[in-house]
């Protein structure tokens, strides 16, 4: 068992920044590829940004390439997305997820513990 605790969120105007941390309860964190997504009220849950189980790969949905960058400290336990030049198009609950092997996921069914989320809202 894994739990995922997300932090970090809030409100921020538009273009403005905020960086989520996603803490992990287990010393295995780096047997897991890790992922973040978000779900806006009336909408499906959808990918974000993923890492694998070493911090050497990333993907990101086209929506959020060159703005956010995920990264990841095993050390720490810890998965990040730092988001910049946000829009109100981003306002949404996002969600850290760990997924079983090192391989990025991006589809949501994958990811076998999920974080409770964390509000973000950005104001235009």
């Amino acid at each position: 068992q894994v739990q995922l605790v997300e932090s970090g969120g809030g409100l921020v105007q538009a273009g403005g920044s905020l960086r989520l941390s996603c803490a992990a309860s287990r010393r295995t964190f780096s047997n897991y590829a890790m992922g973040w997504f978000r779900q806006a009220p009336g909408k499906e849950r959808e990918f974000v940004a993923g890492v694998n189980w070493s911090g050497s790969r990333t993907v990101y949905a086209d929506s959020v390439k060159g703005r956010f960058t995920i990264s990841r400290d095993n050390a720490k336990n810890t998965v990040y997305l730092q988001m910049n030049s946000l829009k109100p198009e981003d306002t949404a609950v996002y969600y850290c997820g760990a997924k079983a092997g090192e391989d990025v996921g991006t589809i949501p069914s994958l990811y076998i513990y999920w974080g409770q989320g964390t509000q973000v809202t950005v104001a235009s």
